[in-house]
């Protein structure tokens, strides 16, 4: 039974060790079983094809580098057991399943409540772009696990006053930039926690230097990237800028100014991911946790935290923003939690438990019934051109992959359908699932994939200029014949026909 205020309750009273392991238990099962089996779409692409050609810094920039997580999916990709592309996918998978269980452990030393912490963690697994990324492969689980990890860390310090706590976090923190530069605003609140406590006399400056040799030994993945393009190139603050926004996104990340589009998305991207009455829970977890001058220490970091990453992701402008919420989401759901632990204090109603248990995994009836609600509504989801094989509306309103293959449908019936030595203009989001296929199943070699996109970037040799000796000599195609995901010159003096899954271009009547 599950009941507030009863310590002889099933999970109220059970061993919080087990508790723990069983969570994370239930998240790796979870995960595994909603994974992606195989090739995937865009920057989840992009990701499986530098695994492939063990490519850890990649062509977009330091910033969006990642060495760490790449050296662990390449690491993953030797172990025999298995396809390929499902091992890599299955790195977000048990990441994720990670995050999810750090963030049932951080609540349950935050509250010394189970049920809590319980809901703490449902509330995260079941969020919809946490769940969709631990689904597919990409980079912000691993963050995300660090990142929880680091919490449950500060926590322990606050609550030991134990050294030890700090250097294991200093060390985290820096693995967390050489997987994700979303950690540089969570090191800015430790820094400032840093200085405070130097200045309280609680650390000594030992303690302080320890703590960044530490984090540079964390970082070094990173930093070699960094000294390696220094050395390279020449170039130091052009190297710094890579490393701090990658190859043109510095607009995006220091934007200031916020339109009435984004806004609205925001809204609808958070509504998203708490779509049930729980997340009047995170108002409360705010309320109470702010009244308890027992948790000042942990209160302002957690709330500075909570702020800082909601303003990036807000303001930020980047189509894919909003996978840089997933911190936030974390935050959210701790606060839920400890909203969950104040009721436990304070109501003894075993039906306000079953609604709050019943609301945590409402999420997952909501998403399995949405991509047909809004797909009946008429309601647009603003994606500007469709692909074989990938339903818009399921594709990204239902977070979890598990059986989806359109990506490798999509590629093997391309390359399978052009003739000997063809040519396919693919863009960013297509190019990846081509290649994938080609390589892996050493299926149809001769054809050429051409693409504009950084980490591929071959089309110099197939451009303006090389055009027509190619339309002459070569059967060329296209995936989309649409401004932004086809070359400018093939529209200007070219015309398209439809050819199965690809667009065949041919001589302007």
């Amino acid at each position: 039974m599950i009941e507030f205020g009863n310590k002889h309750t099933s999970i109220a009273s059970a061993n919080p060790n087990r508790m723990y392991f069983a969570v994370l238990a239930l998240a790796l099962l979870f995960y595994v079983f909603s994974c992606a089996p195989g090739a995937l779409w865009q920057d989840s692409g992009v990701i499986q094809y530098r695994v492939l050609h063990n490519d850890i810094e990649g062509g977009m920039g330091l910033a969006l580098s990642h060495p760490l997580f790449y050296i662990i999916a390449i690491a993953v990709k030797y172990v025999p057991l298995g396809n390929f592309l499902y091992r890599v996918n299955l790195v977000s998978a048990i990441a994720a399943a990670l995050a999810v269980g750090n963030i049932f452990l951080f609540v349950r030393l935050l509250t010394a409540r189970n049920f809590a912490a319980v809901i703490a963690a449902i509330t995260l697994a079941v969020s919809h772009t946490f769940w969709r990324h631990g689904s597919i492969i990409e980079t912000y689980t691993l963050y995300t696990a660090l990142f929880t990890t680091e919490l449950i860390l500060l926590l322990l310090y606050i609550k030991s006053s134990r050294v030890k706590y700090l250097y294991w976090l200093g060390f985290i923190s820096g693995l967390s930039i050489a997987t994700h530069m979303l950690g540089s605003l969570a090191l800015l609140c430790y820094g400032i926690f840093f200085v405070y406590l130097l200045a309280k006399k609680k650390i000594f400056v030992k303690d302080f230097l320890i703590i960044v040799l530490v984090w540079i030994l964390g970082a070094l993945p990173y930093e070699f990237l960094i000294i390696k393009n220094i050395a390279a190139s020449g170039d130091f603050l052009g190297t710094l800028a890579s490393a701090a926004f990658g190859n043109g996104w510095q607009g995006d990340v220091l934007n200031t100014a916020l339109s009435a589009r984004i806004i609205k998305e925001n809204i609808l991207f958070i509504g998203l991911n708490f779509p049930t009455p729980n997340i009047l829970l995170f108002f409360a977890g705010v309320w109470v946790l702010f009244r308890d001058s027992r948790a000042k220490a942990i209160r302002n970091i957690l709330l500075a935290l909570t702020l800082l990453f909601f303003i990036f992701a807000f303001r930020y402008t980047i189509a894919d923003r909003y996978a840089f919420f997933i911190p936030f989401y974390c935050m959210v759901s701790i606060f839920i939690g400890y909203g969950v632990g104040f009721l436990q204090s304070a109501a003894k109603r075993r039906i306000l438990a079953y609604l709050i248990l019943a609301f945590s995994v409402l999420p997952v009836l909501i998403y399995w019934f949405l991509p047909s609600v809004v797909k009946s509504r008429g309601i647009s989801l603003g994606i500007s051109r469709t692909i074989p094989y990938r339903d818009e509306y399921n594709f990204f309103l239902q977070p979890w992959k598990d059986g989806y293959h359109g990506a490798d449908r999509f590629s093997t019936e391309a390359l399978e359908s052009v003739e000997k030595n063809a040519v396919i203009y693919a863009d960013g989001t297509t190019a990846y699932a081509l290649l994938l296929t080609r390589e892996i199943e050493n299926k149809r070699t001769d054809v050429s994939v051409v693409s504009n996109h950084a980490t591929i970037n071959n089309i110099g040799e197939y451009g303006s200029e090389a055009i027509a000796n190619l339309i002459s000599e070569r059967a060329v195609y296209v995936v989309s014949p649409r401004p932004g995901y086809c070359p400018e010159f093939l529209l200007e003096r070219y015309d398209f026909v439809k050819a199965g899954v690809l667009h065949r271009v041919v001589e302007k009547h």
